[in-house]
C-alpha cells in the first residue's frame, strides 16, 4: 500500500499509524513522510502502546535512529530535539485521554485539532527559549505558560 505523506487535517487509517510507527522504529519509513503529522501519529500509537513513561523513554531514541538511518545528523542545530519531543508527548497524551476510540480515529482527530499546528508549542515557549542548545538536548519547562493551560 502507497501513503501519502500527512499533513493536518488528514484521515488516518488503522494501516497508515501502522506504516508510519513501524516504518519509524524498523527506520524504513520513507523520509519525505517522517512529516510534522507523522510525528504527532507516531506519538499517539506510542502512548497507545507504551503508555506516557513508556513513550518518553522510547521516543528520543527511536527518532534519533531514524534519523541517522535517513543521513539526517543529531546536533545542536538539526535533527532531534529533545524539549520538543516531551512536550508533544504531555501535550497529545492530555488530548488522547478522553478519547476512548482505536488510535487512527484519536491521531485523525488529533491532526484535526489546533495542537497540529506547527508553531503549536510556540504558545508555551518563546523562540529564543525552545530553539535553544539546551532545549535541543534535554527538556526545558516552558516559559511563556505551562503545559496545564492549554485547554
Amino acid at each position: 500500500m502507497i501513503f501519502q505523506p500527512l499533513h493536518a487535517g488528514a484521515t488516518l487509517s488503522a494501516d497508515h499509524v501502522a506504516h508510519i510507527i513501524c516504518g519509524l522504529k524498523n527506520r524504513t519509513l520513507p523520509k519525505n513522510e517522517w512529516t510534522h503529522g507523522a510525528h504527532l501519529t507516531a506519538a499517539v500509537a506510542l502512548l497507545d502502546e507504551a503508555g506516557i513513561d513508556g513513550a518518553r523513554a522510547a521516543m528520543p531514541d527511536m527518532i534519533r535512529r531514524y534519523n541517522e538511518a535517513t543521513g539526517v545528523n543529531n546536533t545542536d542545530t538539526e535533527g532531534y530535539h529533545h524539549t520538543i519531543t516531551i512536550f508533544y508527548l504531555h501535550i497529545i497524551n492530555d488530548f488522547c485521554r478522553g478519547l476512548a476510540k482505536p488510535v487512527h480515529v484519536r491521531a485523525t482527530a488529533l491532526l484535526a485539532s489546533p495542537l497540529a499546528a506547527r508553531d503549536y508549542a510556540l504558545q508555551f515557549y518563546s523562540k529564543e527559549i525552545l530553539f535553544s542548545k539546551g532545549a535541543r538536548r534535554e527538556f526545558v519547562a516552558p516559559d511563556i505558560k505551562p503545559f496545564s493551560e492549554q485547554h
